[in-house]
């Protein structure tokens, strides 16, 4: 890959993790991106831990190279809030902003299952054709705000949620108008599917509308634990779901290729959790870093 078109960050989940905040409650703020710059990163997303006073923030962030690049924003607007909704995203568009960001990652969260116990693959939701048009509505009004600011807003298809599968994704891209992007999980793909060929088709067939990118790797093994006991997605993560680049099943030289081949310009952010008590954190922001070396060149 072109190494002048890329930034390489990684996100504080595999230190602490949002969703299960007893994963890594040992971890500090400033260990977590300290051993991220110490990996060899220059950037990363944001996490629980992390201050929100922009001043502070910077001045932490500074000291060790590094900036912020996205932030998950959840999104409910086929629940009906939207005007929650679009109040909640400007105050986190202003932060993101403030922190030179020019992207920012959502997730339509409504009905998500991913927070809950219920079994990740029997009981995700599926939306109705009026809950696409809230969705396509919200998205094509937040796409709107980001503009404002010269900044660009993505979704992010994830596992529990009502666009998780490559069929979800389209008809999300079909629905949204083109100022609307996605972002690219190799992860979650691989996960809903199974399959590495259903992973690159969506990146082949939405690669001028990607503007951020998550590396995260899979292990086969887990997952067939989560389909054969009904496992909730966070049941899955503690058991070892995912991982960093290099340490599943993914192979990633066939999605840097066609990044490089379409000239992507952007981050590209290793995003693997966890329970860092298991996998030391640290230890794996070292392994991903040199497989992407190796594999990527950059």
């Amino acid at each position: 890959m072109k190494a002048e078109n890329i930034q390489l960050g990684i996100a504080p989940i595999g230190w602490t993790n949002d969703d299960l905040p007893d994963l890594g409650a040992e971890n500090s703020f400033e260990q977590c991106i300290s051993e991220m710059a110490l990996a060899g990163y220059t950037g990363c997303e944001v996490g629980n831990k992390y201050p929100r006073d922009v001043a502070v923030l910077k001045h932490k962030l500074n000291l060790r190279g590094m900036q912020i690049c996205n932030a998950w924003f959840s999104t409910f607007f086929v629940d009906g809030k939207r005007e929650e909704t679009l109040a909640a995203f400007i105050k986190h568009r202003d932060f993101l902003h403030a922190m030179g960001a020019k992207v920012i990652g959502c997730s339509e969260q409504s009905r998500s299952i991913q927070s809950t116990t219920k079994a990740v693959f029997k009981d995700k939701p599926i939306f109705n054709d009026e809950d696409w048009a809230k969705m396509a509505q919200g998205y094509n009004e937040l796409a709107k705000l980001a503009a404002e600011k010269g900044m660009k807003v993505c979704l992010h298809h994830h596992m529990g949620t009502g666009i998780q599968t490559p069929e979800e994704v389209d008809r999300y891209m079909a629905a949204v108008n083109d100022d609307v992007y996605l972002l690219f999980d190799s992860g979650h793909l691989y996960y809903s599917e199974g399959s590495q060929q259903a992973m690159l088709g969506v990146l082949e067939k939405y690669i001028d509308r990607i503007i951020h990118v998550h590396l995260k790797d899979v292990r086969d093994e887990v997952v067939a634990q989560v389909k054969a006991n009904d496992l909730s997605f966070l049941e899955g993560v503690k058991k070892g779901t995912f991982t960093v680049p290099g340490d599943g099943v993914i192979d990633f030289k066939p999605i840097f290729d066609i990044l490089d081949q379409y000239n992507y310009q952007g981050w590209m952010v290793v995003e693997a959790e966890q329970d860092p008590a298991v996998a030391n954190p640290f230890e794996y922001a070292l392994k991903g870093r040199q497989y992407i070396r190796d594999v990527a060149g950059v």
